[in-house]
């Protein structure tokens, strides 16, 4: 199977041909949903999208790792990331 990414730019294009805006309108409107999740996610709420997924911050516990140059243990700090967890319809689309 061939993985292929879309770009940002390709999304845009998507987003305008399938709905029917113009270029400028469809980044508008992916610009600021993009910067409304990672503000949610900032303020530590979770996004849920019936049907699509759901987005949320979860917290790594600081854990003993190997530099792989020096063969080294080194300490990596706690940290929170973004996870993403699909929904059953976008798990079922992905699986027609």
């Amino acid at each position: 199977m061939e993985v292929k990414t879309m770009t940002k730019a390709e999304l845009i294009n998507l987003i305008a041909e399938k709905g029917d805006y113009s270029k400028k309108d469809a980044e508008k409107a992916l610009t600021t949903v993009i910067d409304s999740v990672s503000e949610t996610l900032a303020n530590g709420e979770k996004i849920s999208l019936v049907g699509f997924g759901t987005f949320e911050v979860r917290e790594r516990a600081e854990k003993t790792a190997i530099n792989p140059r020096t063969k080294e243990q080194i300490t990596v700090a706690a940290k929170k990331v973004p996870a993403f967890k699909a929904g059953k319809a976008l798990k079922d689309a992905v699986n027609k």
